[in-house]
């Protein structure tokens, strides 16, 4: 190989490097503030009655597609 492909090829090898770092930087950080975000809400008053509401919700919604597959 010339020595400008091999040149060439590792400035991509970088610029590749770096954006896979940006994109795991990023990542850390959206998975830092879903967690701040859900435990956040968990303080919420009334957190409780809410997933309890969501729970049945599902269960529910289960139970009829269920029966409409029958």
């Amino acid at each position: 190989m010339k020595e400008d492909t091999l040149i060439k090829m590792k400035k991509q090898i970088e610029s590749l490097t770096n954006v896979m770092q940006f994109v795991m930087d990023k990542l850390k950080y959206l998975d830092t503030i879903a967690v701040g975000t859900l435990e956040t809400i968990k303080n919420m008053p009334d957190y409780q009655d809410a997933i309890d509401k969501i729970k049945n919700k599902v269960k529910e919604e289960d139970g009829v597609e269920q029966q409409d597959t029958k």
